[in-house]
Order: structure tokens, then C-alpha cells, then sequence
């Protein structure tokens, strides 16, 4: 389903002369750069790093040492080519692979760039992005980024390092798209077959497509452990009463004059609305995967920190 919105402002493109008003808008985003790190590794210090290092967990145990035998430890450790060779029980010794690779997907389609409450989409999901990347490198994770529309608009490579994540908050503001619509088929197809080793995928999407993906997004979540955030705008679950306006669709163009002050017209827009998030709800409940909701006009700290714990709490953690 494809809610309209608001025309979208333009976004500064990538030509090497900047006009004034551009270079203006350049430094106000890199300003919001700064301000989304010093907040986001301000919450990771305090509270989320615990709770993103409880939440999810290494995939498997690696191979540390060998030592001698001792009274109670488990038949099934010995090695038996050491213990020919010292003439005496050796066991192996493990420990957990606590090191995971994370990949942060985001949307940054054309719909993103809509916000009726301060913040857009698209910089609430920088912000949400910046806080699960600084929490991961705490971790000792590598963080990947996968930026998407109709298709893969730009891929970088786990790594780790604060100049990474800062890299990645940058790509999020500031890369422009060529593509204009939302389709969840390049960064699924990426991760079923690009990417070997099993990883955490946040996905951050508003979700607002026409596509059966139910197939893939299950063998994806099989493959990895996925995650997804969806991220809303309250304008786009209830039209305001603003009498005759033309709304537009920003990722098709598509205009459509509405009389809003019709409380029909508005009680048939939010009917349609909640139908289409319900049906969202249960495709990806049906699917075992993980579902986070968050508004561009509430705080989103209350609602990570309840998903974390019930994570935990649910033994979710892989």
C-alpha cells in the first residue's frame, strides 16, 4: 500500500561546486552528524551497550587451549591425539564467540524524506542507526550498511572503528538515491547470497511497498537473525482536517485532491491504514521475525529499551 504524502524538500547533490545555499545545508548536516554521535555513544555508555551485549549474542564457540584432565570434566572433550602424544588426558578448552558481524539496512526511498513532526523517516532512522552501529562496535562487532530503494544503493563492508560509523550516519543524511520507490528484493537478495557468514540484520524501512517477499524474508531470518524496525510518521495512519489539498505520492508522483475537512474521507483513510499496518504486523509475526514500531513524533529510547529486554527475556538472543 502506498500512503501519499507531502512533497519531500530536495536533498544537495554531489556536484563538486556547491553553491552557498548547498555548502550551507552540507555543514547543517554534518552538524547533525556530530550531534546524532555525541548522543547516540552517550546512550551506548550508559544503558544500551549492556543491554545490546545481553540482547544478542555470538553465533557458536571457539577453540582456545588445550589442559590437562581434571575429575568431573566431560569424557566427549578429550583429545585423543594429545593425550597419545603426553601420555596423559589433555581436554580442549572453548570459549563463546561473543564477536558477531552486524549489518544495518535502511531505506532511504523517497517516502523517508517525509517527517510532520519535527524529525523525517529518514533521520530518525540515522539516529536509531548510529545507536544499534555504536553498540555493536562496543561489542567488539563489525558493522556492515546496506542502503536501499527499488534496489541496492550502496553497500559497505563490515569493519570496525568509530571513522566507520561515522562514515555510516553520513551515508544515511547525505547519499542520494537514484531510485525512488521501496522494495525489500536487492538487500534481501544481498544478504541470501552475498553474505556467507550468519550476521544480525537491523532492517529500517517504513515499510510502505506492494511485494510478497513472505518466501525470502523467511530464508533470510533462517540464514540471519533479523530484525525489523519499522519507523512511522503520525500524518500518514490520520489525515488532519485542512480542508481541499493535494497530496502527492513522493515515490511514484501521483497527486490526488482531498477534501479533508469530510470526516468520511478522513475515516476511510485511517481504516485503510490501520488494515495495512495490522496486515504488515501479522506478515511478519507469521514469520518469526523480530518487530520493532517507532513514530517520528514519539522518543525512541523507551521503546528499544522495552524490546531489549524482552529479547532477553524471550531467550531470543542467538
Amino acid at each position: 500500500m502506498s500512503l501519499f504524502k507531502s512533497k519531500p524538500k530536495a536533498k544537495p547533490g554531489g556536484d563538486d561546486h556547491l553553491s552557498e545555499h548547498t555548502r550551507s545545508e552540507v555543514t547543517e548536516i554534518l552538524r547533525r552528524v556530530r550531534k546524532i554521535e555525541l548522543r547516540t555513544r552517550g546512550l551506548v555508555r550508559e544503558s544500551f551497550g549492556g543491554e545490546y551485549h545481553s540482547s544478542f549474542k555470538g553465533d557458536g564457540i571457539d577453540f582456545e587451549d588445550f589442559r590437562e584432565y581434571q575429575p568431573g570434566d566431560e569424557v566427549r572433550s578429550i583429545d585423543w591425539n594429545v593425550t597419545a602424544r603426553m601420555g596423559h588426558p589433555f581436554v580442549k578448552k572453548f570459549i563463546e564467540e561473543r564477536e558477531m558481524t552486524v549489518f544495518v539496512c535502511v531505506d532511504i526511498s523517497a517516502s523517508g524524506n517525509y517527517g510532520s513532526h519535527g524529525p523525517s523517516k529518514r533521520e530518525m532512522m540515522a539516529e536509531v542507526a548510529a545507536l544499534l552501529t555504536f553498540s555493536a562496535l562496543q561489542n567488539k562487532d563489525k558493522v556492515g550498511l546496506i542502503l536501499f530503494t527499488d534496489e541496492v544503493e550502496l553497500y559497505l563492508p563490515p569493519k570496525k572503528g568509530t571513522g566507520h560509523a561515522l562514515r555510516i550516519i553520513r551515508e544515511i543524511l547525505l547519499h542520494e538515491p537514484s531510485g525512488h520507490k521501496t522494495s525489500l528484493e536487492g538487500p534481501i537478495h544481498l544478504l541470501k547470497n552475498a553474505v556467507r557468514r550468519r550476521s544480525l540484520v537491523f532492517m529500517l524501512s517504513d515499510f510502505l511497498f506492494e511485494e510478497d517477499l513472505a518466501a525470502d524474508l523467511r530464508i533470510v531470518n533462517r540464514k540471519h537473525d533479523l530484525v525489523a524496525i519499522q519507523i512511522s510518521d503520525p500524518a500518514e495512519l490520520a489525515i488532519p482536517a485542512l480542508g481541499q489539498v493535494r497530496l502527492e505520492d513522493p515515490e511514484t508522483g501521483q497527486q490526488v485532491e482531498v477534501n479533508t475537512s469530510n470526516p468520511r474521507v478522513r475515516t476511510a483513510y485511517q481504516k485503510a491504514a490501520r488494515e495495512w499496518q495490522e496486515e504488515i504486523d501479522q506478515q511478519f509475526k507469521r514469520l518469526s521475525i523480530d518487530k520493532l514500531s517507532l513514530r517520528t513524533d514519539e522518543e525512541y529510547i523507551p521503546a528499544l529499551h522495552g524490546f531489549f529486554k524482552r529479547r532477553t527475556s524471550a531467550g531470543h538472543a542467538s
